[in-house]
């Protein structure tokens, strides 16, 4: 027979466990979160912490597609895309956080010509002596960004571990998802590619579960489970490989002379390196030449 004093606290517990489930059922109201910014990654950070350029450069995103194909595994639904498919917005944010680049309105390029009629069909007529309404011509790009979400592989590491004694336990589970981006820089005045780069992020998620097992005596048995999971969001992934895209062509843009920064000297500036030295890193790794 398990002593009473050990046996009341088991008692105890059950009874917490019983309550907070209980209390479960219904979300506290800590469980409610206002709307928020996205949180920034470090690949933001590193876009604004970049050196100023010597002249910003006009850019033109028409889309950034998804060309995984890949779609959510069951139990989902299996017309639900396992990628976002608003990686054009994305992109079009990181290049204005970065400071090098002026977007220009391309994606729905057809509601701008249209508001712009509109303005001029609001020209004529015009009561005498009523100022000329001025538009402005459209802002040409130089260099066009086409580019997508290349790759998305699930389970590219999975694995746990566990562990009970006298009925008391752990185990934990993680699974490791894979996706890849894909940006190139074009010329529009001959169409040359000038760079193309390819980043790829780790969407990590994992699971801990603890349970206790075990008879307090000959006829109760007392059993209690608990769980947490955890899934990084998949587009905050796909948010970071874009914005570390775009800084690796700012700087490889540099380095082959694209475009320049408004100081020379700051070439050794820790962030500016850091992405040269990723880059010089994976060709050596690859058995090329930088």
């Amino acid at each position: 027979m398990m002593p009473a004093i050990k046996r009341a606290a088991l008692l105890a517990a059950t009874a917490a466990l019983l309550s907070s489930g209980c209390a479960l059922t219904h979300p506290p109201s800590a469980a409610r979160e206002d709307a928020r910014l996205t949180p920034m990654t470090a690949a933001t950070s590193d876009l604004r912490k970049l050196p100023p350029p010597r002249g910003k450069v006009a850019v033109a995103v028409y889309g950034i597609r998804d060309q995984t194909g890949q779609y959510k595994p069951a139990p989902d639904s299996s017309f639900s895309t396992a990628v976002t498919q608003g990686a054009s917005s994305m992109l079009i944010k990181a290049l204005q956080e970065s400071g090098w680049f002026i977007p220009v309105e391309r994606e729905n390029l057809q509601n701008l010509l249209t508001e712009r009629k509109i303005v001029r069909a609001l020209e004529m007529p015009q009561p005498a002596g009523t100022p000329a309404v001025q538009i402005p011509p459209l802002l040409a790009a130089s260099v066009l960004i086409e580019g997508g979400i290349t790759a998305f592989e699930s389970n590219v590491r999975t694995g746990g571990a566990g562990a009970r004694f006298l009925g008391i336990g752990v185990s934990t589970q993680y699974r490791v998802d894979q996706v890849t981006v894909s940006l190139r820089t074009i010329d529009i005045r001959g169409g040359q590619i000038l760079q193309s780069v390819s980043t790829t992020k780790t969407v990590y998620a994992y699971e801990v579960h603890p349970s206790v097992f075990k008879f307090v005596n000959v006829k109760d048995l007392l059993e209690l489970e608990g769980g947490m999971t955890r899934n990084e969001p998949t587009q905050l992934c796909v948010n970071e490989a874009i914005e570390a895209g775009v800084a690796h062509l700012i700087v490889q843009g540099v380095r082959d002379g694209n475009w320049a920064l408004q100081d020379p000297a700051r070439w050794s500036d820790p962030v500016v390196q850091r992405y040269a030295t990723d880059r010089d890193t994976a060709y050596r790794a690859a058995g090329g030449t930088p």
